[in-house]
């Protein structure tokens, strides 16, 4: 960039490191991580229960463990939305 030319994102150019923008990040949308942490648990509680899981079929055991992946997924960013939504539309004054 030449000296007489302004930058275009000072804001983000401002937070140079990775930690800043990952915690800014979270700050902005705090149901993501949420919902990242939510996956993490119930793959590893699924992979816990691989051991113990008894009679039931591998393949049954993986859909049970993904279906409820991705509904906590699903579920938190369904609330994000919901969250953002409220905050938007019926907390902001009236213009």
């Amino acid at each position: 960039m030449s000296s007489g030319q302004e930058s275009v994102f000072p804001k983000y150019e401002a937070d140079s490191s990775q930690s800043s923008k990952l915690l800014r990040k979270f700050k902005e949308t705090p149901f993501v991580p949420i919902g990242m942490a939510g996956f993490a648990a119930v793959v590893g509680y699924g992979l816990y229960k691989l051991k113990h899981r008894g009679n039931m079929k591998m393949s049954l055991h993986l859909i049970h463990m993904r279906v409820a992946a991705q509904g906590f997924v699903v579920g938190a960013i369904t609330c994000g939305v919901l969250v953002s939504m409220f905050q938007e539309y019926v907390m902001k004054p009236k213009e």
